[in-house]
């Protein structure tokens, strides 16, 4: 229907900048032209047939022209409200009916009065438009043949002869009319293939703010994981172990190992409890709060030695440093410590180890941690990841080195101990 102008949204105007803006403001320019041009026309031929009064056929005329004005007025209202809000009534699919009744009558005026022949020069404009160009310009020759005719027919028919002006004037304004709507048709086209640019930007970036919503639920996730697994579930395995080993305590008449044991079990769940406030806010350890890294680590042997004793088994776990200790970030005394918890925890309940070393090194550019056990040992490349969340600390232990550039490695055999060896990167690029 009418040539319709598209604004570029805020995103294709950040890589189309001013000429998205200068595109639209010239295609209002010339929507705005084509409509008051024909308005205009139209508004002029209706007075000069009113002026020569409306006898007879001219009631008839005039009838037709306000149709013609009817069709044309509800053809551009329904194109505008569909550009404005796409939901509404979409009119493309009838535009060439509705050009085919704006010619129709158009044809009929002229052929009643030629005041009516002007309108010519806009139909021209919607011809190029609506139509494909081999047509469009098919259609335009043939209303300018109609135009001259029109025009020869009023002025005497074959009892006058053909005057040149009459035959240049629609013929030159036929090819003005051709120019400019191709360079309106090359604008439009540009002006559309900026829209839909601009949604396929709007829908990548939307789509990219659904995975990065998605990535950062899974990172949540996966932290929440690591947290859960390497404190809460731990600590809640020595709350069970220590209530057991009391009970056995109060059976056997040893209330003073009883009283240890509780004591125990309400330190560790006043730990959790601390450990569940802190990592649910993304801080530190509460353990890392209240003491160093190497008295972590020093105390945690300490506590490992206890519960081991509560099993019923002889663990020797004692703590090392070597080098020079330097201040390390946060992130680097949390996942340190991690380790040795998730690693002590697994010494306890799988290795069978009667010595487990936690060695912490600075050394050079880097920190180091070893934790060794004389345990069973087992096979690092076939620890499966069972549905009761056990063979997760591995894994879990892995994605928090490499989040810091570090390493991780594993030395085990059957029947041979295991050491796990923490690397983490000191220096200027340090995470």
């Amino acid at each position: 229907m009418g040539a319709r102008i598209v604004r570029a949204p805020a995103q294709a105007r950040d890589t189309a900048g001013e000429t998205t803006g200068e595109t639209a403001v010239i295609l209002r320019v010339l929507r705005v032209s084509l409509h008051v041009g024909f308005a205009v026309l139209l508004l002029v031929a209706v007075v000069r047939l009113a002026a020569d009064g409306l006898r007879g056929a001219g009631w008839l005329t005039l009838g037709l022209a306000l149709g013609l004005a009817g069709v044309y007025l509800a053809g551009t209202l329904l194109e505008k409200r569909h550009a404005s809000r796409p939901a509404r009534f979409d009119p493309r699919p009838y535009a060439l009916w509705w050009l085919a009744a704006v010619c129709l009558l158009w044809l009929l005026l002229i052929r009643a009065s030629p005041d009516f022949v002007w309108l010519a020069f806009p139909l021209f404009f919607l011809q190029l438009h609506l139509l494909p160009r081999r047509p469009a310009l098919a259609a335009i020759a043939a209303s300018t043949v109609l135009v001259v005719a029109a025009l020869w027919l009023h002025n005497g028919g074959p009892a006058s002869a053909l005057q040149l002006p009459m035959a240049l004037g629609p013929v030159f304004g036929a090819a003005f009319a051709v120019v400019t709507g191709l360079a309106y048709r090359a604008l439009y086209r540009e002006a559309e293939n900026q829209r839909l640019a601009a949604e396929e930007l709007r829908s990548t970036r939307a789509e990219l703010a659904r995975r990065q919503h998605d990535a950062g639920s899974l990172a949540e996730r996966t932290r929440l994981a690591r947290e859960i697994h390497d404190t809460l579930a731990q600590g809640f395995s020595s709350i069970v172990l220590m209530g057991r080993s009391a009970e056995q305590a109060l059976a056997a008449g040893d209330p003073a190992t009883a009283r240890d044991r509780l004591r125990t079990v309400q330190e560790t769940a006043a730990a959790n409890l601390a450990e569940a406030r802190n990592f649910v806010r993304g801080l530190q350890s509460p353990e890392l709060e209240k003491r160093s890294l190497p008295d972590s680590l020093r105390r945690l042997c300490a506590t490992t030695e206890s519960e081991a004793a509560a099993r019923g088994a002889l663990l020797a776990c004692r703590f090392e440093t070597e080098g020079v200790p330097v201040e390390l970030p946060n992130a680097y005394r949390t996942t340190l410590l991690r380790a040795a918890q998730s690693s002590l925890a697994n010494v306890l309940r799988h290795a069978g180890a009667g010595t487990a070393v936690v060695t912490l090194s600075f050394v050079g550019t880097e920190v180091a941690m070893d934790i060794f056990d004389d345990g069973a040992g087992f096979d690092p490349a076939a620890v499966p990841e069972r549905a009761d969340g056990s063979g997760y600390g591995l894994r879990s232990l892995r994605e928090r080195v490499a989040a810091l550039s570090g390493t991780l490695a594993v030395e085990s055999a059957p029947g041979e101990g295991t050491v796990v060896a923490v690397r983490l990167p000191l220096g200027k690029d340090t995470p």
